[in-house]
Formats: structure tokens, C-alpha cells, sequence
């Protein structure tokens, strides 16, 4: 039986992981800090992760620990790491440990006991804003919007010229465009993942995830993906708060789907030395997404409130082209989001949650990162 080993394994993308390799019968141990901000006080071990998972709570950047559990694998998934673009800005140091000091760790264990794979999760935040074209077909991949358009709620994103540009599909050939810690950091973790393992003949595959979202993602965390956040504030009965005029547009994907992605970027030897963008290949506005949720959950009466503020890090539109995954790794997504919307609300119905976003967003005003 092969040994896998996800670090992180026991939050949201990692717990549904451990269930997708489990069908395939794969032996599945975690590693996972059970930290508060994720799984609340207590630091106890999640109702939903299966009994067949062996859970060691431990920290990434534990050498000792990650040198033992990486010697007893045949191959690892690395999921551990902070996760929030706001939280970053403030929280430098520690995002920079945790994300890039525990990929070095883990990178310095893998060389001493190599592995069949390596499996890393990336982000679409390394690219900053997505790819864009002007009305000519030229396509733009490091673009930017002014601090003083920002001021004058002026959203978009123009060229040069003064010329508005469409948004169209990232692929992975865009150029990064980093634009804020946590983005840096998860392009620090790729990268070193890439590199290390390139020169050491170790096979790996890079995952470039979208907006993910479904069951067990942490409901209280206000830095968490933007369909949990969501959905606090439905359940809270306070609208769900939308930073700039709510139209900029992402991808979100089913995490079921993304545990199939890594599945098969572990299983299909044409994935080596190779990144991936793992998403629904759909776009929505933030604002649509909102609306959706609130009328999934029976809340539809409850309308966004839109702030008008930009949140420094944030970007304008992005949203996958996902036809490389889909040609050698087989991926194609299969939970639409009406479909997963659904399985949400049902979940959700059965679930406490505690809004720290107004604290959260205040933090954020208090260090001057809104505008």
C-alpha cells in the first residue's frame, strides 16, 4: 500500500484530499498545527476526518517531526501554510515562517528521504490580476490600477493608453505579478518546490488553485476563502460585506474537484516537473456569487452590502484557463456550482459560526490597507 503523506491535511482542501486518496486506496497520514484561527480552541481533532487517517499534530516547520513522517512516505502533499491575502500585509513575519520557512523544512527532509512525488499547492494569487486583452487582441500580463483611479472608485483595469481591457482566462504561461505577502509567500513555496526537486531528480507537480469552496472550510476564519465568509454572514443574518463595486470576477471550484486534480496529478506520470491551474474554468462576479448563495440558503432577502473600498492586495478580475489540466492530467470538473451551492447550504444548515468580519475589517482599516 502506498504511504502518502499531506501536510495540512487535516483543514478544508487537505481532509477532503484524505477522502478522494482513501477510495483509491491509499495509506493517508496528516500532519496539521490544529491551529484556532482554523479549527477554533481546543485544538482537537476534526468530526470529519475519517478514523482512517492517522492525524500527528505537529508543526511544518517542526524538523524533527517532518524528518520521521517524510522518511515513512512514499509520497507527500504539501498543504501547510497561512492562508489570506489581508492577514498577510500585517502579519509579514509570520506568514513568511510558516509558509516558506515550513516548505524549506519539508524540502530539506525530502532530500535526505526522497519520494516517489511531490504534490504542492500553489495559488492563483501569484498572478496578481489576470490576463487581459485591448480591443485589438493584444494580450497584457503585468497590468496594474493606480492608487488614484482607487480613490476615485475607479475599478477597472486600462493600458497605457487610457484603454479599458477585457479580462480573459488565465493560463499558465501568464507572467506572476505579485501583490502581497501571501501571494509571494505560495510562489516562494511553488518555486522552492520546483527547484529543489528539479535538481535533485525528485518528481513534482505544482497546483495552481483558484477560489475553492464546500464543506469543512472554516466558517469563523475571516481570512478564509470568500464563499465561507459568505456564508458566516448569512447564517449571522448580516449581509455579506463586498469590497469595491462587487463586479470583479474570479473562478471558484468544488473541492471535490480539486481532490480529484491532486489525485490525478499524483497518478499520471505526464504531470512531472509541471504546474497546473485548478479551477472551474467558469467566471462569476462577487456579487452574483452573494446573491446565489443568499438564495441557496433561504436568505435571499439579505442584499450584499457594497463598501466602495479597495483592500490593499487585492485585484480586479481572474478567472482559469484550466485546458492544460484538462489535457494531460484528464481533469475536468464535474460538480457545477448550483450543484455545490446545494451541498453548501445543506451543510451549512447544520453549522455554528462566529463573524469576525467586521473585526477583521477594521484591523484593516486601522492599518491604513483600505481605501
Amino acid at each position: 500500500m502506498i504511504r502518502i503523506l499531506i501536510t495540512g491535511g487535516a483543514g478544508f482542501i487537505g481532509s477532503h484530499l484524505c477522502d478522494e486518496l482513501l477510495k483509491s486506496n491509499y495509506s493517508v497520514k496528516v500532519l496539521d498545527n490544529l491551529s484556532d484561527q482554523v479549527h477554533g480552541d481546543g485544538q482537537k481533532r476534526p468530526e470529519y476526518l475519517s478514523d482512517k487517517v492517522e492525524l500527528i499534530q505537529g508543526d511544518i516547520r517542526d524538523s524533527a517531526i517532518v524528518e520521521k513522517l517524510v522518511k515513512d512516505s512514499d509520497a507527500v502533499f504539501h498543504f501547510a501554510a497561512l492562508v489570506g491575502v489581508g492577514q498577510s500585509m500585517y502579519e509579514i513575519k509570520e506568514y513568511t515562517d510558516v509558509n516558506n520557512v515550513g516548505t524549506a523544512t519539508l524540502l530539506e527532509a525530502v532530500i535526505k528521504y526522497p519520494v516517489k512525488k511531490l504534490v504542492v499547492a500553489s495559488s492563483m494569487s501569484i498572478y496578481g490580476e489576470g490576463l487581459y486583452q485591448d480591443f485589438s487582441g493584444n494580450r497584457y500580463h503585468d497590468v496594474s490600477r493606480s492608487l488614484e483611479q482607487l480613490k476615485n472608485n475607479d475599478w477597472e483595469v486600462y493600458n497605457q493608453k487610457s484603454q479599458l481591457l477585457e479580462p480573459i482566462a488565465t493560463d499558465e504561461f501568464k507572467t506572476p505579478n505579485l501583490s502581497s505577502v501571501y501571494a509571494l509567500s505560495k510562489y516562494d513555496q511553488e518555486r522552492l518546490c520546483m527547484m529543489t526537486c528539479k535538481a535533485y531528480n525528485i518528481p513534482v507537480t505544482a497546483l495552481r488553485f483558484f477560489n475553492v469552496y464546500g464543506t469543512r472550510q472554516s466558517l469563523s476564519n475571516p481570512y478564509t476563502g470568500v464563499m465561507a465568509i459568505f456564508s458566516s454572514r448569512l447564517l449571522n443574518n448580516r449581509p455579506p460585506l463586498i469590497f469595491e463595486d462587487g463586479n470583479q470576477m474570479r473562478d471558484f471550484v468544488h473541492v471535490k474537484d480539486v481532490a480529484k486534480a491532486c489525485r490525478l496529478a499524483f497518478e499520471i506520470p505526464g504531470s512531472n516537473q509541471e504546474v497546473f491551474n485548478i479551477g472551474s474554468g467558469e467566471s462569476y462576479t462577487i456579487s452574483s456569487l452573494s446573491r446565489i448563495l443568499a438564495k441557496t440558503m433561504g436568505k435571499e432577502d439579505i442584499e450584499p452590502e457594497i463598501t466602495g473600498e479597495y483592500r490593499v492586495g487585492d485585484i480586479r478580475h481572474c478567472f482559469a484557463d484550466i485546458s492544460k489540466a484538462n489535457r494531460i492530467l484528464g481533469y475536468s470538473p464535474e460538480i457545477s456550482l448550483e450543484a455545490g451551492m446545494k451541498e453548501l447550504a445543506e451543510w451549512l444548515e447544520s453549522q455554528f459560526a462566529v463573524d469576525h468580519v467586521d473585526k477583521a475589517k477594521a484591523e484593516l482599516s486601522s492599518r491604513g490597507l483600505t481605501v
